[in-house]
């Protein structure tokens, strides 16, 4: 096509997609899974099964959970090989195993952090790993966690990672605070806590935040993407 050509069809496409706001954002997910799918076959042979994956997600609640806990980082998993595939295992509804290549292309800009014990070498054996896992297995297919408990009737992205590392492990990975620990005062926090709780605030409950995770002085970083 000649470029004369070119431009009027360019025209009326990015006006297609300017009158079809449904069709842009079909076209903006095909074009964030295309990327992600490139990016997790170049890391793939850098993987280890355990290791843990951070992103910023696009989640309603993301921008409160960045602004309460100072941090870049609002959702994490684990990151496990099944069936031939990489999956990451992860507390949003429900928790679940979410292949690798859709997990990365949900998080903003498809920006990722993967992190790994500093002794993975020697602690992540073949029967450490499986127990990491049947620690997390009676939590598939619980519900997400909107209020933060620490309950597993329910649960959220980084209380699983805490739980099935403490239990499968015997890892604490990052510091336990309570709610009042957060900083709470921006008005966007204090909306998404109003929805959530009303007038009483469970201040004295026990949380674990992303953050608290990826800063832990076990882990190291093994990609940043």
């Amino acid at each position: 096509m000649k470029r004369r050509q070119f431009l009027p069809f360019l025209l009326l496409a990015s006006l297609a997609l300017t009158a079809y706001p449904r069709l842009h954002r079909r076209l903006l997910r095909y074009q964030s899974h295309r990327a992600a799918a490139t990016t997790t076959a170049q890391i793939e042979p850098q993987l280890h099964e355990g290791d843990l994956i951070f992103h910023t997600s696009q989640s309603a609640q993301s921008q409160a959970i960045q602004l309460a806990t100072h941090s870049h980082w609002s959702h994490c998993g684990i990151v496990y090989q099944q069936g031939g595939q990489w999956q990451v295992f992860e507390a949003v509804q429900p928790v679940k195993l979410t292949p690798l290549v859709d997990w990365v292309a949900r998080g903003q800009g498809g920006h990722f952090v993967t992190k790994r014990l500093r002794d993975a070498a020697t602690a992540l054996t073949p029967a450490a790993l499986a127990r990491l896992k049947a620690a997390g297995q009676p939590m598939l297919g619980h519900h997400y966690d909107l209020y933060f408990g620490w309950s597993d009737d329910r649960i959220y992205c980084s209380e699983l990672i805490w739980k099935v590392y403490a239990r499968g492990l015997g890892r604490r990975l990052g510091q336990l605070q309570q709610l009042r620990d957060f900083d709470l005062s921006h008005p966007a926090v204090q909306a998404k806590l109003r929805e959530r709780y009303g007038a009483h605030l469970p201040l004295a409950d026990t949380v674990i935040s992303p953050v608290s995770i990826f800063e832990s002085p076990e882990l190291v970083t093994v990609l940043n993407r």
